[in-house]
């Protein structure tokens, strides 16, 4: 069994979690060798056919969480964007994410519904308001294990030094990582782990507003996490996109990039499992 969020973050080594919006897209991420994974809202809301506008109901994402969460046999760090309300919705949200198997998420301060973090024009609550919901999601905890990250977006509206400020209080208030989002230049970026008083969480959006860095920088940096939120989401897009052009254009099956068979295809999903069952019934 792999360990949990919080046995990685007592480790030197930084947590690299790609983004999955799926069992399938989790499942590609641990044969790849990554020792956790994230559940992207913005994969998870587009799957469903949304924007990352924060209109989906915390039932909708605290299932597709359990399902990822089930298939899986490295830990998951989940997307629960503001808790889904007021300091009483995000201590259900916590309840019912840790209980789907979950060992991490993060709550951030923006105005219910959101907007995803590299957007422009978004909104804060202010912040005793998010400090208190802070407050109320780390009480809601079940178990010591479960990992609460806390995320501002108050970098965009307020500044650096509001968000830097935002986060160390919400680790005073008991969470145990914080989420500054979207830093704007790689000056930003170094400064966070230095003035936040305890672990820090990256997000890296490829052309998002977060400057690119390699992992090893990051890490050098002092981040503990660093996530890859639309790593699958925007590949799969395009890849899809390119391989039914390609089919219209040629007229016959195209040979797709990274192409498996039928056989691979059910091994990708379980099949061996599956078959050692069947084989047991009498």
């Amino acid at each position: 069994m792999a360990s949990s969020i919080r046995e990685m973050l007592a480790t030197t080594e930084m947590i690299l979690a790609p983004g999955a919006y799926d069992c399938l897209t989790a499942g590609a991420i641990e044969r790849a060798g990554f020792k956790a994974a994230y559940m992207t809202g913005a994969g998870v809301s587009a799957s469903h056919g949304f924007p990352d506008f924060g209109v989906l109901t915390m039932t909708e994402m605290v299932a597709v969480a359990g399902r990822i969460a089930r298939s899986l046999s490295i830990p998951l760090i989940a997307d629960g964007d503001t808790g889904f309300g007021n300091e009483l919705n995000a201590a259900r949200a916590v309840r019912e994410y840790e209980r789907a198997g979950v060992g991490a998420m993060h709550i951030e301060d923006q105005v219910f519904p959101k907007k995803c973090g590299h957007f422009d024009n978004k909104a804060i609550v202010p912040a005793d308001e998010f400090i208190a919901k802070i407050k109320a999601a780390a009480r809601a905890r079940e178990t010591r294990d479960f990992v609460l990250i806390a995320r501002t977006d108050a970098r965009a509206l307020e500044g650096l030094d509001a968000a830097i400020d935002r986060a160390n209080r919400a680790l005073d208030a008991g969470a145990d990582v914080a989420f500054v989002e979207a830093p704007q230049d790689l000056d930003e970026m170094a400064a966070i782990p230095r003035r936040v008083q305890g672990p820090c969480l990256l997000n890296i959006v490829w052309r998002g507003k977060t400057p690119d860095v390699c992992f090893a920088d990051a890490a050098a940096m002092g981040y503990r996490i660093a996530i890859l939120p639309s790593i699958l989401l925007k590949s799969v897009m395009g890849m899809s996109e390119q391989v039914l052009a390609a089919a219209r254009q040629a007229g016959r099956h195209p040979v797709p990039p990274g192409d498996i068979g039928i056989q691979d295809g059910v091994a990708r999903a379980g099949g061996a499992e599956w078959n050692r069952l069947r084989a047991c019934a009498p």
